[in-house]
């Protein structure tokens, strides 16, 4: 399927005459010269998450994970699989309007490269996805090493799926990187920063300073 219907769903719900958000149309500048990418997004929405996004293909899957990704194996974190989102999203950080979906402030919290680990059995990320059991290893900046994703349908939804850390040489179960690592790996800001400096108040100011 093309970008176009991948992203159906991701475009419907929003309106890009009022959100900063990439529509997907023009997706020259997301380029993945090392190999396929990942983010995690810090978004201070309705309530406060971590948006972890994996580029398959021309889009990015999308999971939401309320307490965030962690380093410690024992952590099973609830991940609720979310509509794709198009891949100039792998570096959007700003703010969405309050009355439009998602509204609040969004950070880029860790970014990089990533590498399917059942890609030697032959099994492709598609195929996983399919399958409800993903496994990559993470080159963040933050995050690194081997990452499970697993189909729970927890409550009969299919949307619900863990995120565990693998046991391996990355894996530190004293870190808690969400609290301690809380700036963006792309511009150094806190998401109180990019509130105040990309929030309603100047986009106001600007909008007077040009009358």
């Amino acid at each position: 399927m093309t970008t176009e219907i991948h992203v159906r769903e991701y475009r419907r719900k929003r309106n890009f005459e009022k959100t900063p958000e990439p529509s997907g149309d023009d997706e020259g500048a997301a380029k993945q010269g090392e190999g396929p990418r990942f983010v995690v997004q810090k978004h201070d929405a309705s309530s406060l998450h971590y948006d972890l996004r994996l580029a398959i293909g021309d889009v990015l899957v999308s999971w939401a994970v309320p307490k965030g990704p962690s380093t410690d194996p024992s952590d099973k974190r609830l991940a609720v699989r979310t509509e794709d989102h198009p891949l100039g999203y792998l570096e959007f950080e700003g703010v969405i309007p309050v009355d439009e979906y998602g509204g609040g402030t969004v950070l880029v919290w860790d970014t990089g490269p990533y590498r399917n680990l059942k890609e030697d059995d032959g099994v492709s990320m598609d195929e996983a996805l399919d399958d409800g059991h993903l496994t990559v290893w993470l080159e963040g900046e933050k995050l690194r090493g081997g990452y499970a994703l697993t189909r729970t349908k927890m409550g009969g939804d299919p949307k619900n799926w863990l995120l565990v850390k693998m046991d391996d040489d990355e894996a530190d179960a004293r870190r808690n990187p969400t609290s301690t690592e809380p700036k963006s790996v792309l511009s150094g800001r806190t998401i109180e920063e990019i509130a105040a400096e990309e929030g309603p108040d100047r986009r106001e100011r600007e909008r007077q300073e040009a009358s």
